[in-house]
């Protein structure tokens, strides 16, 4: 089974932040629609109609054949060669270790191990996967790509990406297991974002045993985030049957940080022009008053 590079929202659903754009996110919009394309109109659907168990078994090998192409796998990327059923039998083994698909060897496909990290940043293994990254994409990406810029936003979220994929790797580099999924470079956004605005108000829900809505800054939600992460990741909690490759957010949400760390006055200030909207009685208003830009919250 593919592991899943996914935001856990069964804890946290972040819906808004109340935090001033100078400019349209448009890198960000564009990110989310590509992984959406992507999702409907490329990858393998794993049917849930009622069909034949032979039938079933073969939409499911399908499925992990095309995430064995195009996901990335730790032990391709720290041989730097592409994985056979020479080097491992059994490709894509569930929980309990049971076979999984077969991979033809040699395999019908060549595939190169460092753009293998790239396609899998766009890669999903289903609709809660998918609306759970780019949820958290949506609503702190916007910021980090107001204030870095439409070029320097897609390589810092790239970067972030690559060095989860490529953390992950050295951490399992004896997986098998195909990585999928957008968190590595969200969360790397997300840690970008902690430092950059950590009094930032957000909106959204906690999952205890029903939903509560709440009201925090930025330092509490993605702080309890990132600290559920490491908590999984050194396996002092109870992980989804080790599904969810918590090691790369880690990775990711540390070295987004660490990479502003050194510009956060510059990048506080960074981005021309009047702000597109600033929080006005609870509600987002667009204003020509520049004196709001000085009044952000952080």
């Amino acid at each position: 089974m593919p592991r899943r590079i996914g935001q856990d929202v069964s804890v946290v659903i972040p819906i808004h932040d109340i935090n001033p754009l100078r400019r349209r996110p448009v890198v960000t919009w564009l990110l989310i629609a590509a992984n959406v394309v992507i999702f409907v109109f490329f990858e393998p659907v794993v049917s849930s109609v009622a069909g034949t168990e032979t039938s079933a078994a073969q939409n499911i090998c399908e499925q992990q054949r095309f995430f064995q192409e195009w996901g990335a796998i730790p032990w391709e990327l720290v041989h730097n060669a592409q994985l056979t059923a020479a080097n491992s039998g059994r490709i894509g083994v569930d929980a309990a270790g049971n076979p999984g698909c077969i991979v033809e060897s040699p395999p019908s496909f060549d595939k190169i191990p460092v753009l293998s990290v790239l396609t899998s940043m766009f890669l999903h293994g289903s609709w809660l996967h998918l609306i759970g990254n780019m949820l958290f994409l949506g609503v702190f990406g916007n910021n980090i790509e107001d204030r870095m810029g439409r070029l320097l936003y897609p390589l810092f979220y790239l970067v972030c990406g690559y060095a989860a994929g490529y953390g992950f790797a050295l951490l399992e580099g004896g997986s098998t297991n195909t990585l999928i999924g957008a968190s590595g470079a969200v969360a790397g956004v997300l840690g970008a974002y902690l430092v950059l605005f950590p009094r930032a108000r957000v909106i959204g829900l906690v999952s205890v045993l029903f939903f509560l809505p709440f009201w925090l800054p930025a330092w509490i939600v993605l702080g309890f985030w990132f600290a559920l992460q490491y908590i999984y990741f050194t396996g002092f909690g109870v992980a989804d049957g080790g599904t969810v490759a918590y090691g790369a957010h880690v990775v990711g949400f540390a070295v987004g940080a660490l990479l502003v760390t050194p510009f956060i006055s510059r990048l506080r200030a960074a981005g021309p022009g009047t702000p597109l909207r600033v929080p006005q009685h609870g509600w987002i208003r667009g204003t020509g008053n520049s004196s709001a830009r000085h009044r952000r919250p952080y």
